[in-house]
């Protein structure tokens, strides 16, 4: 019993061997199997993608073709393009390369000769800007009061033109700058703004030394379409100009309302004397016409870098000038602080004062008696700074500072400069015989 049990117990185990061997073989089956799969999957993998080189291939191959034979077109049209106008030439003009006998006018582009800097300008813009900024002023100045005096007659006027620009705004006011000699011993006012309205002004302030004035509008005067129509002008630097610089005027010329001219800047720092004043203007050659007095004068911006006040003439008259092409303006740096004052309402300063009074002796008698050329004295205020230096009626003021005295106005501008404390040299002719002497006199202000 016992040995057949063992042999049950080996048929057992022999299977159990048998069944193990047979369980390893299909997995060492299907990792071979998994390799061949793989193997091939990679072949696979590899065949297609060259499959996909060879179609992208083919695409490149087709673009380049295709532009290729853009550029191709490209080429052919610039042909054409070039080919007809020549074409056309020849046919009109004939082969330029054969040599003809009969001589042909030249012609050239104009814009492929004008030299750097040289343009024709258009303003408009900077004037479209700047034009609500101008107003056109009427002076109507009494000069009779009937023909036997006030209440007698009728009342006669005579009406002058200028213009004006607008430099400010108060809460009550609106502030325009314009020239002393537009407003002068104006009886009535009237101001024109750019929407042809009309309203009355009065005058605030004024500097007769340098033709200065601002006169000022009540707000309550003015219409509401009107004060949306006008602007405040903007002030530049005329210290900045040189000669050559662009220029623009805008005033009101002859009374006829806004015009515009254009020109550039002739000289600085010229010296015209205008009522025995003389100050340092801007030359320009823009066209300034009686009416323009008071007007702005711009530079390439719209900012106002003067002020035109007169055209030089032969006799002095900006509204019957006869010499063309010398108009003059006002610096606007010489008188901002003057202006600033006036529409402010401030007192101003035209400088000290000698007390005294005379005439120029080159001017009526004392050419005939040779008599030196300068300021005679023929009164002299009590207290005043020529009593303290001693001066005395019969003196001649031949100089002051070092400076020839040929006008009234050569004293005014040393005089307008100074104040109390201040001491001024003078050059003295007196008569010592029969003779005229000279001397220096100090005067303290």
């Amino acid at each position: 019993m016992k040995g057949k049990n063992n042999k049950k117990v080996e048929v057992v185990y022999m299977e159990e061997k048998e069944n193990k061997k047979k369980n390893e073989e299909p997995k060492e089956t299907i990792k071979e199997n998994f390799k061949e799969e793989k193997e091939l999957t990679e072949e696979d993998n590899l065949d297609g993608m060259k499959d996909e080189i060879k179609k992208v291939n083919k695409i490149k191959k087709k673009s380049n073709k295709k532009l290729i034979k853009k550029i191709i077109l490209v080429i052919l049209l610039i042909i054409v393009c070039i080919s007809v106008p020549v074409t056309l030439y020849w046919i009109d003009n004939g082969n330029p390369f054969v040599n003809k006998s009969k001589l042909q006018l030249q012609y050239t582009e104009t814009s492929d000769n004008i030299p750097d800097g040289v343009y024709i300008t258009d303003v408009s813009e900077v004037v479209e800007n700047v034009m609500p900024a101008i107003v056109a002023i009427t002076n109507k100045t009494l000069i009779s009061n009937g023909w036997f005096g006030p209440g007698y007659g009728q009342n006669q006027y005579t009406e002058g033109a200028g213009s004006g620009i607008i430099v400010g705004k108060s809460d009550t006011e609106l502030l325009i700058v314009t020239n002393y000699h537009v407003v002068e011993d104006a009886s009535e006012l009237t101001v024109q703004f750019i929407n042809d309205v009309s309203v009355d002004a009065s005058v605030k302030g004024v500097s007769e030394r340098k033709d200065i004035a601002v006169i000022a509008i009540k707000l309550s005067d003015i219409n509401t379409d009107t004060l949306n129509s006008i602007k405040i002008a903007t002030m530049g630097n005329s210290d900045d100009l040189k000669v050559g610089n662009g220029v623009i005027a805008i005033g009101n010329a002859l009374g006829y309302g806004q015009s515009v001219t254009t020109g550039i800047v002739s000289a600085l720092d010229r010296k015209v004397t205008i009522d025995d004043y003389t100050n340092k203007m801007i030359q320009i050659d823009a066209a300034i016409n009686g009416g323009n007095s008071g007007g702005a004068l711009l530079n390439s911006k719209g900012e106002v870098v003067g002020i035109n006040s007169a055209k030089y003439s032969s006799n002095g008259s900006s509204g019957e000038a006869s010499i063309e092409g010398m108009g003059f303006a006002i610096p606007i740096s010489d008188v901002n602080e003057l202006i600033t004052d006036l529409i402010n309402g401030e007192e101003i300063s035209e400088g000290a004062t000698l007390g005294i009074e005379g005439y120029m002796t080159n001017q009526g008698y004392g050419v005939s008696y040779n008599v030196p050329t300068g300021f005679y004295i023929a009164g002299i205020t009590s207290g005043s700074a020529a009593d303290k230096a001693g001066l005395e009626i019969g003196n001649i003021i031949t100089e002051i500072e070092g400076e020839k005295v040929e006008s009234i106005g050569d004293i005014q501008n040393v005089l307008y400069d100074k104040k109390a404390g201040d001491e001024i040299t003078l050059k003295i002719s007196y008569v010592s015989g029969r003779e005229y002497k000279e001397k220096e006199v100090k005067v303290t202000f």
